[in-house]
C-alpha cells in the first residue's frame, strides 16, 4: 500500500466470483497516479471471466485529470476488445463534469452506487 500522502488504486477484488469484478480506486486518478490505475485495470480485466462486467469503484476518489481519464478509456477499449464492459460506479461531480467536457460521458455505464 501506498504512503498516506500519495493515494492509489487498491488491487482488484472480487476475482473468485463469476458475477462483476469490483475494482476499488482511492485517492486522485492523476498524472502520479495513471500508470498504477492502468496496470490494475489491466490486470482485472485479464483475471476476469469472460463477459464479466469490471465495476471501478470510486467512491473513495474524488479527482480525476486527463491522464486518469486516458487510463479509464484505455481500460474501456481493451475491455470491448476482451469482451467485457467497463462501468464506473459512484463517480464524483468533478470525473461526471470532465466526461461531460471532454465528450466521454457516452462512454462508459454510470452506477449511482456500487452495485451489492
Amino acid at each position: 500500500m501506498a504512503a498516506e500522502d500519495a493515494p492509489v488504486p487498491e488491487a482488484a477484488a472480487d476475482t473468485g466470483r463469476s458475477g462483476p469484478h469490483v475494482v476499488p480506486v482511492s485517492g486522485d486518478m492523476d498524472l502520479d497516479h495513471a500508470g498504477e490505475l492502468r496496470e490494475t485495470l489491466a490486470a482485472a480485466l485479464a483475471q476476469a471471466p469472460e463477459g464479466a462486467d469490471i465495476i471501478v469503484d470510486l467512491r473513495n476518489s474524488s479527482f480525476c485529470d486527463s491522464a486518469g481519464l486516458n487510463a479509464l478509456l484505455d481500460a474501456r477499449r481493451q475491455g470491448v476488445r476482451t469482451g467485457h464492459v467497463l462501468r464506473l460506479a459512484a463517480p464524483s461531480h468533478q470525473l461526471l463534469r470532465l466526461l461531460e467536457l471532454t465528450g466521454s460521458n457516452g462512454s462508459f455505464p454510470l452506477d449511482a452506487s456500487v452495485p451489492g
